[in-house]
């Protein structure tokens, strides 16, 4: 139970005894001694005191920033007047009941926020540290990088690292949302929070704890509710001029009727005014869009799909454009080298020296290089390298120096290159300052690609390609997948410039989503009204720049987290509609007299109870 609920349960059990107590005192004789109507007010100003105090206290929090139009105003200008009119115990049960509406309030948040973590189970309890033969059980947060780790089977791994001894497969549900067991062995990264489920693991830590995986995607989960999404912000606007109007409405109900009619009794709109101001109490209105909104962030959550924040669910909702990068995000990113196309040199020297200039590279164009290569770099033999984003790498190889990259590149330095005839991405060798050739390699699109444009094309929403690549492997791509526009050789300034000019074109509620890798995009992530990063597991840069992340590399999660978003919209709307409607239904009968001051805050409590079980629905969906 959080600090917050415990709190209010033990103001509010106080408050109820007391109550209890001076309602026995007050209406009952003890060893012949009746309670004088002097002490009766004492002892119901005694409980009274303890119940309000904290509604006084939140009250002048709000005061010193001239926020004072709330739910706590209306309760003391409520329970006040109705100690003025000797309504003693209607005051003090309504401030009682107005407690135990701020409890289920308390109870329905912390419960959502501990749906989610139940979810998100991932911070590991202990770690145990090498130490010379020896080993110690510490904290996590204990860990530097450097030190040795022991993981048996069953534990969870506490931190990221490498793994330097040991075979054995992980299990990254936690992280990802599916189960998928991953074999590990010597120089595998593992993330902290996936479980070991076979063999005796040692890892050498690579991040502290504060820096792992795992403990960042828990800040996000749990900073998520600060980032509030337009729809509750409009509540709360909505909520603040509520309360500043109804406030008015219940003065005026109290002094008007007596002053336009004699027949009026003024006493009894007195009582009316103070009970339309309990009635008018927002605090139903006030969880019922946030609620809702957490619980489709925990939906996501559970999915492996991390979101930032309500307004990046809500944007979400509304997108009409998805603009997906190629490599790594619609194509698996392993390319395969399919033909070398030396001019004047060997296939094999031509593929070395192209292996050799994509040495400290970790692009998946460099990988394929070097595992089509398959011998080992000896690095004394390479010296100056230089990287040209979105061209090439620039290297001094065996005292030559060489520039290995796309075509533009080669249009760049003005070489005199010769054009790929297959289908695939050509990487082009300029070395001693002659062209020697081209290696055509080729990437696989994901299984689950097709089937994600065709969704959203079946429910009218656009899908674009941004690429690097040539534009003959853009269209090939494009035109297996179904897509009609495909930019190609994008440098990560034109995607970001062409997305500029989309957006300035669309209309204001329409909004455009970048889909990327999160290491190469992440200037087009940042732009775009909602950023989403495949595949964010462990890359610093997806984590860092996007709005939402997809844990594993499946292009499909992004039909999850549009569905989840509109449910989630969708079930605000219901929240709040319903909470308004019962709102006003309850006002009115405040105003006719036939609703006590009790009967209005449990009233309030039935929706708030209400729109809690709706969103429940949300932290469920889509199943």
């Amino acid at each position: 139970m959080a600090k917050e609920v415990k709190i209010k349960f033990f103001e509010l059990a106080a408050g109820a005894a007391v109550y209890i107590g001076v309602l026995a005192a007050a209406k009952y004789e003890y060893w012949n001694f009746t309670v004088s109507d002097q002490a009766e007010l004492a002892i119901f100003l005694l409980a009274y005191a303890v119940l309000a105090a904290d509604t006084c206290w939140q009250f002048l929090k709000k005061l010193r920033h001239w926020k004072f139009f709330d739910e706590n105003l209306l309760m003391l200008i409520a329970s006040g007047g109705a100690f003025a009119v000797e309504r003693y115990p209607e005051a003090v049960g309504a401030m009682l009941f107005f407690h135990i509406g701020k409890l289920a309030e308390a109870v329905s948040l912390d419960h959502t926020k501990r749906s989610i973590a139940k979810y998100m189970d991932i911070r590991p309890s202990f770690a145990n540290r090498r130490m010379g033969i020896g080993e110690e059980t510490v904290d996590p947060e204990e860990l530097r990088p450097g030190d040795t780790v022991v993981i048996r089977p069953g534990e969870k791994i506490p931190v990221d690292g490498v793994i330097i001894h040991g075979f054995g497969t992980v299990d990254e549900k936690a992280l990802t949302g599916e189960f998928r067991p991953r074999s590990v062995g010597m120089g595998s990264k593992v993330y902290g929070g996936s479980v070991n489920q076979g063999g005796v693991l040692e890892a050498k830590v690579s991040k502290v704890y504060e820096e792992s995986t795992a403990c960042r995607i828990l800040k996000m989960v749990e900073d998520a509710a600060g980032h509030k999404s337009e729809s509750e912000n409009d509540a709360d606007r909505f909520i603040r001029l509520y309360s500043a109007a109804v406030t008015l409405m219940g003065i005026l109900t109290m002094i008007l009727p007596p002053m336009m009619s004699q027949s009026q009794d003024p006493e009894t709109w007195m009582y009316r005014g103070l009970v339309f101001l309990v009635a008018a109490c927002p605090c139903g209105l006030m969880v019922s869009v946030p609620l809702a909104f957490f619980g489709g962030i925990g939906a996501a959550s559970k999915q492996g799909i991390l979101i930032k924040g309500g307004n990046y669910l809500e944007r979400l909702s509304r997108t009409e454009t998805f603009i997906f990068d190629k490599t790594g995000t619609l194509t698996e990113g392993v390319f395969g080298v399919k033909e070398i196309c030396p001019k004047g040199i060997s296939a094999a020297r031509l593929l070395e020296i192209a292996a050799c200039a994509e040495a400290y590279s970790n692009h998946p164009v460099a990988l394929s290089l070097r595992d089509a290569y398959g011998k080992g770099i000896y690095m004394s033999r390479v010296r100056d390298i230089k990287e040209h984003p979105g061209f090439g790498m620039e290297a001094v190889i065996d005292g030559k120096r060489a520039f290995v990259g796309s075509s533009r590149f080669m249009e760049q330095m003005g070489a005199d290159y010769r054009q790929a005839s297959g289908v695939g991405t050509a990487v082009h060798v300029v070395y001693g300052m002659q062209y020697v050739g081209y290696v055509l390699i080729a990437d696989k699109i994901r299984e689950d690609a097709k089937y994600t444009i065709d969704w959203l094309r079946n429910h009218h929403l656009e899908a674009m390609i941004f690429t690097g690549d040539n534009q003959t492997v853009a269209n090939d791509v494009a035109k297996t997948l179904g897509i009609e526009f495909a930019y190609a050789e994008q440098l990560p300034e034109d995607k970001a410039a062409q997305m500029e000019e989309f957006m300035d074109s669309q209309l204001e509620s329409e909004k455009l989503a970048f889909i990327g890798d999160g290491i190469n995009d992440a200037l087009a992530l940042a732009r775009a009204d909602v950023g989403i990063a495949m595949g964010g597991l462990g890359a610093d840069a997806a984590l860092e720049a996007a709005d939402i992340i997809l844990l594993e590399d499946e292009p499909s999660r992004i039909i999850n987290a549009i569905r989840i978003s509109r449910e989630t919209v969708h079930v605000a709307r219901q929240n709040l509609y319903f909470a308004v409607f019962i709102k006003a239904i309850l006002l009115a009968m405040a105003f006719l007299g036939y609703v006590t001051m009790r009967n209005a805050i449990i009233a309030d409590m039935a929706v708030l109870l209400m729109t809690l079980f709706n969103s429940l629905w949300v932290l469920k969906f889509p199943g």
